[in-house]
């Protein structure tokens, strides 16, 4: 296999074992808690992750972009220390919110104030190797995150708080996050942190948090608008149908994340363009066949998959499959925007966003359920359009941008 094809292979599996380690922490919380402390947990488990997505928008991003390599060592030391401060600080914040909140509740927001900045360390760590183009070492640390967390879980009583269960899955990342700045050091020895990039006016990361708000903003908003209309059955049989389709959300997810130092490699925008769209057509027929093989499950492997939602969310996979063949599409187009222009995604993500909660409201007013599915595969399609025309106009010399230092 060539480096290339080893690193975009590690890339995906990197994903994946992070990916399997948030659904694991939630399953085996749930089996060890009580309902309440498993409703605890679930509100520090959410925090964390809103506080894990900004992150990666604010430094993980604009780290995999980074494309000068004799300062690539410095970027990741940078990034990882801005990390650890911003982590520290939020930390203090969820401390004194675990002190006011009374209750379970507030030990288990004080236990994630304790161990935030670990966890959010170790996890910036993947963006540091994926802009090293060492994805594999990412994974050898995701892989042993997912084991340590894993072990430590099952170890816990049944019936344990909510609060211990946080402590636990924190410091169960030590092992990983040391492994992880072992393997990283060769990259950075010599190099000296700079955190004031991070708190300049126009730095890059501040339109990524803007995307990400809006983006997870609006897919809230959207359930929230449906919940409104629909009845419980149609919300989760929409929420059904999306869910059948995790395993092309990792890729999507390692396209976004660790696309940008395997496509930056591309000689000028020809060659950029050319790899991508390879990509997305790739990513588009992988949504279209995932869909066709799930529509066409017997009735009772899909019971078996969704119990009694399998019905209607059955009658919704045409719509989610085409959805997330166009959805290849726009993620590739978007890669494409972040690699040789990181400011023109912000406008799209904003409009085609708030578009698409339109669009998922007002299929629903025509065609109940099935209507608002393809209303959400019709705002992905303009999204993938509108993304591809904008690559289209860009200059052919165009210069991918530093995004660290770039100012606004």
């Amino acid at each position: 296999m060539s480096r290339r094809g080893l690193a975009a292979v590690s890339s995906v599996l990197d994903q994946a074992a992070s990916s399997a380690t948030n659904i694991l922490v939630l399953v085996l919380a749930a089996r060890l808690s009580s309902a309440s402390g498993f409703a605890d947990f679930s509100m520090v488990y959410v925090t964390f992750s809103v506080l894990l997505g900004l992150n990666m928008a604010y430094v993980g991003q604009t780290v995999v972009l980074e494309k000068d390599e004799e300062r690539l060592g410095a970027v990741c030391r940078s990034g990882l220390a801005f990390t650890a401060a911003a982590s520290v600080a939020a930390g203090v914040l969820l401390g004194v919110v675990g002190l006011a909140v009374p209750g379970a509740a507030g030990r288990a927001f004080l236990a994630l104030g304790l161990v935030l900045p670990l966890v959010l360390v170790q996890d910036g760590l993947r963006y540091c190797f994926s802009a090293l183009r060492t994805p594999e070492r990412a994974l050898a640390a995701d892989a042993l995150r997912l084991v340590c967390v894993v072990a430590a879980l099952l170890l816990q009583p049944e019936g344990a708080s909510a609060g211990r269960l946080v402590l636990v899955w924190g410091i169960s990342a030590l092992p990983a996050l040391a492994l992880g700045l072992v393997l990283l050091r060769p990259y950075v020895r010599g190099s000296v942190a700079d955190l004031r990039p991070y708190l300049r006016r126009g730095h890059l990361g501040q339109r990524f948090v803007v995307e990400f708000a809006v983006g997870n903003g609006s897919s809230q908003l959207a359930v929230l608008g449906l919940g409104l209309f629909a009845t419980p059955l149609a919300v989760g049989a929409l929420r059904g149908a999306t869910t059948l389709f995790g395993p092309l959300n990792v890729l999507f997810n390692s396209a976004n994340a660790f696309g940008p130092p395997v496509v930056g490699r591309a000689s000028g925008k020809r060659g950029v363009v050319r790899l991508t769209v390879a990509m997305g057509a790739v990513l588009a027929a992988l949504g279209a066949g995932w869909g066709a093989v799930l529509y066409a499950l017997p009735e009772r492997l899909g019971r078996q998959l969704l119990g009694d939602t399998w019905a209607a969310a059955c009658a919704l996979l045409p719509a989610t499959g085409a959805q997330y063949a166009v959805m290849g599409l726009g993620t590739c187009a978007l890669l494409t925007l972040r690699v040789l222009n990181p400011r023109a995604t912000l406008s799209l993500q904003v409009v085609f966003s708030l578009l698409s909660v339109a669009l998922l409201l007002g299929g629903y007013a025509l065609a109940g359920v099935t209507g608002a599915a393809w209303g959400l595969a019709a705002g992905s399609a303009l999204k993938a359009a509108a993304a591809w025309l904008r690559v289209s106009r860009l200059p052919a010399a165009r210069t991918p941008e530093s995004p660290v230092t770039t100012a606004a």
